[in-house]
């Protein structure tokens, strides 16, 4: 049997800012509703990926930029060129002995780990 992530939730002061910030990354915005008073829930997808992230008004009590999430790109460098051409500060690519990396954070300070790595055990 499998087991996937779904969604992970991403904690932020300001929810359309957030949005905003990820749609001009490149993710898609699946679903944006205000399900009741205090409860909005903001789906985004990353392209390509099966695991989406959420962020809201009382989706989570994590504090604003303490995320951590790391992802898996095919190429570290183009994956950085699309960050800096959308207008998001970037690191340049860190080359390990297992990968490439690169990281940015949102505007709230959570932070992402881009990884391009040869080939995953698991596929």
């Amino acid at each position: 049997m499998d087991w996937k992530i779904e969604l992970i939730p991403v904690p932020v002061t300001d929810v359309d800012r957030a949005k905003e910030f990820y749609v001009k990354v490149g993710f898609n915005a699946d679903h944006d509703h205000q399900v009741r008073e205090g409860l909005r829930f903001v789906q985004l997808t990353p392209p390509g990926s099966a695991c989406s992230i959420v962020l809201g008004d009382g989706i989570t009590g994590k504090t604003p930029g303490t995320q951590e999430i790391q992802v898996v790109v095919a190429d570290a460098g183009a994956a950085r060129k699309r960050l800096l051409d959308a207008g998001v500060e970037a690191s340049e690519v860190d080359p390990q002995p297992w990968g490439e990396f690169v990281y940015f954070r949102d505007p709230d300070g959570n932070s992402w780990s881009l990884q391009a790595i040869a080939s995953r055990p698991n596929g």
